[in-house]
């Protein structure tokens, strides 16, 4: 079918198309905003896609998102260090800090086990885990994936790789809803689940 579009354009839909939870229409309308933005402001937002792209990395501990040599959780000298609070995604650190009642460090896993998506052991930040547990100064881990199959399973998983090591080993407790997203739990859901949270 041929395009009514500029190519120019044409590929700035299909960039934002390409991104999650964006469908065409909504492509289409982000496009012709852009569109319509002056130049310094059109030059400013994409400079801050690039800006983010080259700064931002993983912790080296954590795997958290971070422009500096350590993330402020890890190089805070407030944190409980003797608990890791292992999460599937960035954005839940956030979640979780909200509740202002966690006072430990986080492990990202960057995803979560989903044999249907491809999505196995080895595409998560499990070894790294695993690497720091074995260092021994970790005394619990606490499993806030996701309360869905994918999080139940990557949960029960990585405590069983967790067994030999000696450390208890807990899981989010009541209040966040079976598979929900913990991104959408509120500041008093999130303090009820990590109250409620039960060894594994």
């Amino acid at each position: 079918m041929a395009s009514f579009f500029p190519a120019a354009l044409e590929n700035l839909i299909d960039g934002f198309a390409s991104l999650p939870g964006i469908g065409r229409k909504s492509a289409q309308r982000l496009a012709f905003h852009v569109l319509s933005l002056p130049a310094e402001e059109a030059e400013s937002f994409a400079n801050a896609v690039l800006e983010a792209k080259r700064n931002v990395h993983t912790c080296p501990v954590c795997q958290n998102l971070t422009d500096g040599d350590l993330c402020p959780v890890c190089a805070s000298e407030t944190r409980d260090r003797t608990t890791v609070c292992v999460v599937s995604e960035p954005r839940d650190v956030l979640s979780i800090e909200r509740s202002r009642e966690y006072r430990g460090l986080y492990h990202v896993l960057h995803g979560a086990l989903s044999p249907m998506n491809h999505v196995g052991p080895d595409d998560l930040r499990i070894r790294e885990l695993l690497e720091r547990v074995a260092q021994g100064e970790i005394r619990e881990v606490i499993m806030a994936t996701n309360p869905d199959t994918e999080g139940d399973a990557t949960a029960m998983y990585i405590s069983r790789l967790l067994r030999p090591f000696g450390v208890k080993v807990t899981r989010l407790g009541f209040g966040v809803p079976v598979g929900s997203n913990l991104e959408y739990a509120d500041d008093a859901t999130m303090l009820k689940a990590l109250e409620g949270r039960r060894e594994m």
